[in-house]
């Protein structure tokens, strides 16, 4: 709540604490429901390690490989992780962002995170670094999430099937963000058309937004107004799908599982929800994950244009100056 690069709030040096002191309470009692702690870092741990299974299996000219996990505000760290690559001399570093969609507020937020450990130290010259930003059309990721949804389905009769509406949930954004040019929204959008091609369209289907916190305006329609909306229409059956997310933590366990599916569902009236697990270990993700570093390397790519090209309304000078540092990085 009081970093600029996650989220922009009126008088934020007030109104960020007072919103996290507010929340604290709410947030804690949420982490005890879904079992006492998030499990996202053993789903990553677990999925960076399957990947470089399959990647000595797949690119063998670049084994071996090793995984390094970097959280911005709990355990490990991104400086955290940075010293350990160091410790560890490794050769090539590719920082792979494991948001598929890009937003200046989360893998922004990560390579600014980079871009500060390096402003107090010095870079080690013996590292080849390059850049892995967005992959939201990724076809295995896509087939990850479809193979999901059609096995999730069966769980609802034949006969309401086809009518069961599918509702594609993100994490959303605050209004002044979309405007100001994030390119997240249309990349989860381009993430769940290729979805629903791989279907077939053969299901009714929509984009909502979810975890909207503070005063500020955010991208709409609510996962949780949408079903709403769609019950007092007469239809009452819903398959929730986490497209934005590639492992399970409080968002789906508590906000999709329980705030949703359980409390929503009884609150509206709705019949039916159920909600699509997250890539986690499925085999096609790992396939996925593998693949874009593989190619990564085989082709000797570096940097894209598109991670270099700021917002068109931008207004954070630490993105301008992080981002030329990346190019110059990536270059050497």
């Amino acid at each position: 709540m009081t970093d600029t690069d996650m989220i922009q709030l009126p008088i934020q040096k007030f109104l960020g604490p007072f919103i996290a002191k507010k929340r604290t309470p709410s947030v804690q009692k949420k982490y005890e429901e879904i079992g006492g702690g998030s499990p996202i870092l053993k789903w990553t741990n677990l999925q960076g390690k399957l990947m470089c299974k399959k990647l000595d299996e797949i690119s063998p000219e670049t084994a071996p490989h090793k995984h390094y996990v970097a959280f911005r505000y709990v355990n490990p760290l991104t400086d955290e992780a940075l010293q350990q690559v160091e410790a560890d001399n490794v050769e090539r570093v590719v920082l792979f962002s494991q948001y598929p969609q890009y937003s200046c507020a989360t893998s922004g937020s990560s390579f600014n995170a980079i871009f500060s450990h390096f402003q107090n130290k010095p870079l080690p010259s013996s590292i080849k670094w390059s850049i892995i930003d967005r992959w939201s059309i990724h076809p295995f990721l896509i087939k990850t999430f479809a193979d999901n949804i059609a096995k999730k389905l069966k769980e609802f009769p034949e006969n309401i099937r086809s009518k069961v509406i599918i509702v594609f949930s993100a994490h959303s954004l605050p209004i002044k963000a979309v405007n100001r040019g994030d390119p997240y929204p249309s990349e989860v959008g381009a993430t769940v058309q290729g979805v629903m091609t791989e279907l077939g369209y053969r299901n009714p289907f929509i984009l909502t937004w979810q975890s909207k916190v503070g005063p500020v305006p955010w991208l709409g329609p609510f996962t949780d107004e949408a079903i709403e909306g769609y019950v007092k229409q007469g239809l009452k059956n819903f398959l929730l799908v986490p497209i934005a997310f590639v492992n399970e933590h409080i968002e789906t366990l508590h906000e999709m599982d329980i705030e949703y599916c359980h409390d929503l569902r009884k609150k509206v009236g709705a019949e039916l929800m159920h909600r699509v697990e997250a890539p986690n270990d499925h085999t096609l993700f790992i396939d996925a994950l593998a693949d874009i570093v593989s190619r990564h390397l085989r082709n000797n790519e570096r940097i894209t244009p598109k991670f270099l090209l700021r917002c068109p309304h931008c207004t954070n000078n630490k993105c301008y100056d992080s981002k030329q540092w990346f190019q110059k990085l990536c270059s050497a």
